[in-house]
Parts: C-alpha cells; structure tokens; sequence
C-alpha cells in the first residue's frame, strides 16, 4: 500500500521542487521515485542512521529524512542535492509524507478491523480495545450490504462501488470473496430499510451499467454497535439465500422484508417433510399441474377474490370456481376460506423451499 502511495504523491513533489525526489525503506532501497526507471535499487548509502537523527541527514549528494509517524513503519525521504534548501525539502516531505502515510494506514487498518468485524474473525473482548485504538465511532447506527456477483467479481466492479462512498471514514467497502463486496454503510437520520433498498437499487443500476451485469443485493437490519455488524451480515447472506429459493426475479432483498419466507428458510428439512405429509396426502400437491399453480398464485395475489381473479385470468366466475373445487377435492383444502389459504400458502412455499434443498423425508 506504501509503495502506491508514495510513488503517486513524489511526483508531484518532485515537480514543485524541481528535483529528483524518492522514498526509501530501511535498507535504502528507492520503494518510490520521480524517476520510475530507477524504482527497485539501492540508493547507494548507509540509510541506518538518517532514522535515528532529529532532522535531515545528508549522505554524499543527497538529503534524507525520515518519515514522522506513529506507526513504527521506518521510511526516509530522498531529495537530490546536499545544500540547505535541499535539506529543508527533506524535512518538509519527511513531515508531509509521513503524516499522509499515517492516515493511509490507519484507513486501511479500520477497513481491515470491519472486515474482520462482520467474519467473526475477532474476539468480542478485542473489538472495543481496536475500537479505541482506532478512534473509532462506535454507537453510529450501520447496516450491511451484501453485493454478490453472478460471475467472478473483478477488481473493477469494487472500484466502481467504492467510488459511489467516498467518505472512508464513515462507509467501509469490504472485498470478502471471489463473488461477494460487503458495504457497511453508516445510516443517518429516519433512514430505514426502503431508503436502503433504494440505494442498493442505485448501486446495482451503476453495476449493471458499468460491468452489464445485474448483481443480487441483500440488505441486513441496521445495528447500532459494532459488534453487532456480524449479524447484520449475516442477515444480508440470508436475504440473498432466501430470495434464491423463493423471490428468484427479485434481486434486491431486505431481510426485514422477508416475512414467512425466513422462518420457512430456517426450519429442518425434516420438518418441512412431516409438515407436508399432514396438510397433503402423499403426491397429492404434486399431481396439480402448471395451469391449477397458475390460478392458485393469482387468487392469492388478489386477496382471495373470485370475481377479481377472474376477471384477471379472462375466465368465467363459474370456470374459476370450478377450478378451486377441483383443488378442494384433491387436497381436502377450500382456498375460499382463509385458514386453508394460510395452510396451502405455507405448504406451496415449504414445497419450494425442499425442491431447492433436497431432501429424503
């Protein structure tokens, strides 16, 4: 990360001041320089002792300085000449640098903690040690975002999402595998989760336009602590492996909207089989064909009205009432009467949800 860092900024010093101008590490090897050419060697001097002097330090026709910093990371500026304005640019990019590369490290280092944050990959008890360490807000409320890409996720498509937050020190960008970018994002004001899925429906319209794939959002609750943050998470995986199995043309889930569908989600398989086996004989829901599923999905969209569904599925009233005693007689359930809606909606879903998961029961 140095490295890049450096070499980005002693360009532009070394353009201000009109000199050759580099960075080396504590072997004096050039890690950054003005001439690109040059990157990789050895400048030529003993360096050991430009990181124990209070000020520049010149060695033959150069002035070094070290890097100020609180990091323990040993670096010392490099400025071509050994006169007194030479050695007074040293010490003012040692100071300027070092202070660049201090922040730098630190961002770098709370991406790093939130990463290991929303993994589990960190004590409970050293989470709020870091959290002081870091300077970091601990009681802003946050909400994670699980952005999953169909194919492999290039490094591109993480620039594209970072560069849509670039206030670092609030909104964290997080790469957690090949398919998956987490964003934590720090939720202000009355901000809740329709707020939230209209900005993954931002995120994913700059995706899908920059890359022409649509990626699958999920949406976890919002937390107010860090802790917290790996449940949240957790959340948004859930909300993108329930929406696989039952929203499958949905591709951004909150999993505060999830409903029924996340308690199906979390049930034992072997439950779901026993549950069927007593709502159906056996077969029984399998012998319905594409056209009776058809007509069941839309007289529970409009809320179990005859006259409605009918008039939405162009079909006669008495056609359609025909078709729901056909159901009754094979299943034993009246989908006009509510509870048995109730049981044959949940026995459809718990249906999907197995014929996604198989299993024996």
């Amino acid at each position: 990360m140095s490295n890049r860092l450096f070499q980005g900024m002693i360009h532009q010093v070394s353009e201000a001041i009109e000199r050759m101008a580099g960075v080396v590490d504590e072997n004096g090897v050039l890690i950054a320089c003005s001439e690109t050419g040059r990157l990789g060697e050895n400048c030529g001097e003993d360096v050991v002792p430009v990181f124990s002097a209070e000020g520049p330090v010149v060695l033959g026709a150069r002035s070094f300085c070290r890097l100020e910093n609180q990091s323990g990371s040993l670096f010392a500026v490099l400025i071509d000449g050994a006169d007194d304005l030479a050695q007074h640019y040293a010490a003012l990019c040692g100071v300027t640098l070092g202070s660049v590369e201090q922040f730098a490290g630190e961002r770098f280092d709370r991406a790093n903690f939130i990463k290991n944050v929303i993994l589990d990959n960190i004590l409970p008890g050293d989470i709020y040690l870091r959290t002081r360490e870091l300077h970091f807000n601990s009681e802003v409320p946050r909400a994670v975002l699980l952005i999953r890409m169909g194919d492999n996720c290039e490094v591109s498509v993480f620039d594209t999402v970072q560069s849509l937050f670039p206030d670092r020190t609030k909104d964290f960008v997080i790469s957690v595998s090949e398919t998956d970018i987490a964003l934590v994002k720090e939720v202000r004001g009355s901000l809740d989760a329709r707020d939230l899925e209209k900005l993954a429906r931002s995120i994913a319209d700059a995706v899908s336009t920059e890359f022409y794939s649509q990626p699958s959002i999920g949406i976890g609750t919002t937390v107010t602590t860090i802790p917290e943050l790996a449940a949240s998470y957790k959340e948004a995986q859930v909300s993108l492996e329930v929406g696989k199995v039952f929203d499958t043309e949905k591709k951004i889930i909150s999993y505060d909207y999830l409903g029924i569908a996340r308690l199906i989600y979390q049930l034992p398989k072997r439950l779901c089989g026993m549950f069927l086996q007593e709502v159906f004989k056996r077969g029984t829901i399998d012998s319905l064909d594409q056209e009776t599923l058809f007509t069941i999905q839309k007289f529970f969209e409009n809320n179990l009205n005859v006259s409605e569904t009918s008039r939405k599925l162009f079909v006669h009233r008495n056609t359609l009432v025909y078709r729901l005693e056909k159901i009754k007689k094979l299943t034993g359930l009246d989908l006009r009467e509510f509870d048995d809606a109730i049981v044959f909606k949940v026995a459809l879903m718990v249906k999907k949800y197995l014929d996604a998961r198989p299993t024996r029961y």
